[in-house]
C-alpha cells in the first residue's frame, strides 16, 4: 500500500489517532503517552499524520510561521514507526510540510528547524542546505541567534541551552525531539554521529538543529 499523508489543524486530532499515536511510539525508544501527546496538541498549530492502509506509521506536530520576519517551519515532537518504509514516511512527512511552506512563503527561502536526539534524526533535513550544526563548522554569530530563538520557540529555559554546542541539557524527560531511526544507519558519517557523543537523550538532553529550504528547490514541489 502507499503512504498517504495529511496535514490538518491539531483541533480535528480525535481522541482515537491520539491513542492511535501513543501506540506508535510505545513501540519505540520514546514511548510519549496520550497525555504528552495530548498537550502538544495544545501547543501546536499543525499534525502531519502519514498512514498506511488507514494505520498511522509516523506524525509530526508542526507549524508555519515567520521568527523575525524570516518564513519558517518549526517540527516540534515527532516519530516514525520503525519499519522498512520508514524513510520513505520521513520523505514523504517532509515534503508535504515544504510543500505548504512554499504556498505560504512563495519565492522565499524557508528555515526548517526541530530538535535532535541522534545522529538518525538528520535524515529530516536531507532535503535542506546550510545545516547547523554539522561536522568541523564552526556557526556564525547569526547562526547561534538563530539556535537561541528556536530554543526559546521551542519552550527551552535559558539555563538549559548552550548556543555554542547548540545543546539543550534535560530541559524535559523525555525529551520533545523528532523520533526517528534511519533504515541504513551504517551510512551515517561517523563525524555526524559524534555530533551526539555528549547528547544523553534518555536523560532528557538534544541538539536544536535547523537548515534552509531555498526558494528555487521549493517551487518543483507544487
Amino acid at each position: 500500500m502507499a503512504i498517504e499523508v495529511e496535514t490538518k489543524d491539531c483541533t480535528a486530532l480525535s481522541d482515537a489517532e491520539l491513542a492511535e499515536m501513543a501506540d506508535l511510539c510505545a513501540a519505540g525508544p520514546r514511548p510519549y503517552e496520550v497525555g504528552l501527546l495530548s498537550k502538544q496538541a495544545e501547543e501546536w498549530v499543525l499534525i502531519t499524520l502519514a498512514r498506511e492502509n488507514g494505520r498511522i506509521k509516523g506524525f509530526s506536530f508542526c507549524t508555519l510561521e515567520r521568527i523575525g520576519g524570516t518564513p519558517s517551519v518549526l517540527v516540534g515532537l515527532a516519530s516514525i514507526k520503525r519499519t522498512a518504509k520508514r524513510d520513505t514516511v520521513l520523505r514523504q512527512m517532509m515534503t508535504d510540510q515544504l510543500r505548504r511552506a512554499v504556498l505560504a512563503f512563495p519565492d522565499e527561502d524557508v528555515l526548517v528547524g526541530t530538535r535532535l536526539a541522534t545522529a538518525s534524526a538528520f535524515d529530516a533535513f536531507r532535503a535542506l542546505t546550510d545545516i547547523v550544526p554539522r561536522p568541523d563548522y564552526v556557526a556564525t554569530g547569526e547562526e547561534r541567534a538563530w539556535g537561541r530563538r528556536l530554543a526559546k520557540r521551542f519552550g527551552v529555559p535559558t539555563d538549559a541551552y548552550d548556543e555554542r554546542a547548540f545543546k539543550v541539557t534535560a530541559a524535559e524527560t523525555p525529551a520533545l525531539v523528532f523520533d526517528h531511526d534511519s533504515l541504513k544507519p551504517e551510512s551515517i558519517p561517523a563525524d555526524v554521529v559524534a555530533l551526539f557523543d555528549d547528547v544523553d537523550a534518555d536523560g532528557g538532553d538534544s541538539l536544536v538543529g535547523f537548515g534552509w529550504a531555498l526558494a528555487d528547490d521549493l517551487v518543483k514541489l507544487i
